[in-house]
């Protein structure tokens, strides 16, 4: 039995630092948006309500998942600017 709970402790303290991992990473691109990024990355800040809301409830393994499908959508408006940097370059 003690191993499930620390497991479970595991999963907690992991999706808690990527929850702050991800409002780190927020902040920095909600400073420099772009208009046709905002749609993503309000969704993306959706995502990490929902995870907050999840871990509240127990639900780890939802909460897992929303917040890194919130990451995701971080990462994708990054990938987007970087190629578009990229292709004025040229």
């Amino acid at each position: 039995m003690r191993n499930a709970v620390d497991e479970k402790e595991k999963m907690e303290a992991r999706v808690k630092k990527d929850i702050a991992l991800f409002e780190e990473n927020f902040s920095k691109i909600e400073r420099v948006r772009a208009p046709e990024d905002a749609k993503t990355i309000e969704l993306a800040r959706a995502y990490c309500e929902d995870a907050k809301f999840y871990l509240e409830k127990g639900d780890l393994f939802t909460a897992f998942g929303c917040i890194n499908y919130a990451h995701g959508l971080l990462d994708a408006v990054r990938m987007r600017k970087e190629f578009a940097g990229e292709n004025r370059r040229e």
